[in-house]
């Protein structure tokens, strides 16, 4: 994955964390946050991992984290205790919401 995000996109994913973390700062550009939210996803052992790694960054960390979780979660599944905790987060109205795009996500039987 990475030699093709290399090649095909032009981002450096040769930096670690651990290089990258001492001078990130908050950066909205596409340029300075989609390379460090594969970098974080990159150096992870699971979806936590993952997402802690973008975060530990700093900077747009909603936004890193978002962007590494999409990828995390394609990669490793959303473990269920953390499915369940976020929904204890929600109030019923968005309960509700969710609720209904899973039953329209469904296919009809």
């Amino acid at each position: 994955m990475k030699n093709l995000v290399e090649s095909n996109l032009g981002y450096d994913l040769s930096r670690t964390l651990d290089e990258i973390r001492p001078t990130y700062r908050f950066n909205e550009s596409c340029q300075d946050t989609v390379p460090q939210a594969i970098i974080a996803f990159l150096e992870s052992t699971d979806f936590e991992d993952a997402i802690r790694n973008a975060i530990s960054l700093g900077g747009d960390s909603d936004t890193l984290a978002a962007i590494t979780g999409s990828i995390a979660e394609a990669a490793y599944g959303i473990p269920q205790w953390i499915k369940d905790k976020a929904w204890t987060y929600l109030d019923e109205p968005l309960k509700d919401v969710c609720r209904r795009w899973q039953a329209f996500l469904k296919p009809a039987t």
